[in-house]
């Protein structure tokens, strides 16, 4: 288990990753990692990411949403949220990076395109339906897409990963990245062709228990 320095430490060092895969820009987005059945640190509200040391990492409650040090992300409903409904969750990102942003915008599920992006991600990504960031609302909407998968575009807004560790939701912000900029060109060239559902999801349990066995 992770002491609250060593996973404030963690929390900064890839909210700098996010900026440098440009997956964030300036203060947009948010980072959070569980550390135990009560607490959780995240990424400060207003903040630019070039700028952010372990320090101006909040440490949460996930019982009632109160912190110490620095005002949290104003997204902490959604990372508390998510804390509470998926108890296998140990970290958050919420990014705004360009390609999922353009399916947010277009509110489009993300079929199974990608092998990997099946195996990480999801069977499919699908969108949350649209509330105003920051609200319950949009928190319990993001759950709802999210039920059975490790990622989740929130529309007309951006979108949300998740991860046994903080690792693999990077990975997982990485791959669907990846997954939604090959979704955006493969229908200019006639249209994205999906890998069968059925395969689509014994990929996924394929990669969540192997990986768990290597973990």
């Amino acid at each position: 288990m992770l002491t609250v320095d060593e996973a404030r430490e963690m929390v900064c060092k890839t909210a700098t990753r996010l900026v440098e895969l440009g997956l964030v820009h300036g203060t947009w987005g948010n980072v959070s990692l569980r550390i135990d059945a009560e607490r959780m640190v995240l990424t400060p509200s207003g903040q630019d990411y070039d700028d952010m040391g372990p320090d101006d990492i909040a440490l949460v409650s996930l019982r009632d949403g109160t912190y110490e040090g620095p005002r949290p992300s104003n997204e902490k409903t959604l990372h508390r949220e998510i804390y509470l409904a998926r108890k296998e969750v140990n970290a958050v990102i919420h990014i705004h990076s360009p390609n999922a942003s353009t399916v947010a915008a277009a509110r489009r599920e993300v079929p199974p395109i990608l092998e990997d992006l099946a195996q990480i991600c999801g069977p499919s990504v699908r969108v949350a339906g649209h509330a105003i960031p920051t609200t319950k609302r949009a928190a319990k909407a993001a759950i709802k897409a999210l039920k059975g998968r490790s990622a989740a575009i929130l529309a007309n807004h951006g979108a949300v990963c998740v991860g046994r560790t903080m690792k693999e939701a990077l990975t997982c912000c990485q791959v669907l990245e990846k997954g939604c900029k090959a979704f955006i060109e493969a229908e200019f060239l006639g249209g994205a062709k999906s890998i069968n559902r059925f395969e689509a999801a014994i990929m996924r349990q394929y990669y969540l228990r192997k990986y768990a066995k290597q973990g």
